[in-house]
């Protein structure tokens, strides 16, 4: 079985290069046919090809097997090592109102999202939940990339047909249905956080509110849109 994150990661880095599988495949000793298969994942490469790619790209092999997500092969021991977009709570995003508040909600709801899901101890429920809001950013940014004049779909590895038949959207349906299984089954002993308003509004002080703003809105929204649906079928 190919590893997927290795055809990915060998597919942008050659792109982020700026070079076409010909001349990639011309420097690391290989045909262009056979680098299109280890891009698509069709076939898995030797260690002596894993070497030469690291060594073109600079690169660890780490990186470019999808084990860190440090291209010089360090490993990310724990949450801090990571860049916080929290901590930008000061930065307007461009100049823009609009897109900084509309993020700060979205930032907000996840973090108390995954917060209480931290306390629930579900590692399946956590993952379905990082998945599909994972897809969800994909597919926005797959249609802003589009609608940015970009017709460069080789920087996505899911194909374009399949991405305009709805794959995506097909994995966060699966992505939903993993998280309510692993919430469903933790039985009756599970030890699930208080979630009334009071708890809730004292516990999160800041966030709760970000996450009351976007329960509302959508309820409206979806609401509305069900009611308008409704009133054109009589």
């Amino acid at each position: 079985m190919t590893n997927p994150d290795f055809a990915r990661t060998l597919s942008l880095l050659r792109q982020e290069k700026g070079i076409s599988q010909r001349q990639a495949a011309k420097t690391l000793g290989i045909s262009q046919a056979l680098l299109s298969h280890y891009e698509n994942g069709a076939r898995e490469p030797g260690l002596m090809f894993v070497v030469k790619a690291c060594d073109f790209y600079n690169v660890s092999a780490d990186f470019l097997l999808g084990r860190t997500l440090s291209r010089d092969g360090t490993t990310i021991l724990d949450a801090d090592t990571l860049y916080d977009v929290s901590d930008e709570r000061d930065n307007v995003l461009q100049g823009s109102v609009l897109a900084t508040l509309s993020k700060k909600l979205v930032v907000n709801s996840v973090g108390l999202l995954f917060d209480l899901l931290s306390r629930v101890g579900s590692k399946k429920a956590i993952r379905a939940a990082a998945n599909y809001l994972s897809t969800t950013v994909y597919i926005l940014f797959r249609h802003l990339h589009r609608a940015s004049g970009n017709e460069n779909d080789d920087f996505f590895n899911v194909p374009r047909e399949w991405f305009s038949a709805g794959l995506p959207r097909a994995d966060m349906i699966m992505s939903e249905a993993e998280y309510v299984e692993a919430l469903g089954g933790m039985g009756k002993d599970a030890q699930f956080p208080p979630m009334d308003h009071d708890t809730m509004k004292a516990a999160y002080p800041g966030t709760y509110q970000s996450l009351l703003q976007i329960v509302h809105t959508c309820g409206e929204r979806v609401n509305g849109e069900m009611a308008g649906h409704l009133d054109n079928t009589r």
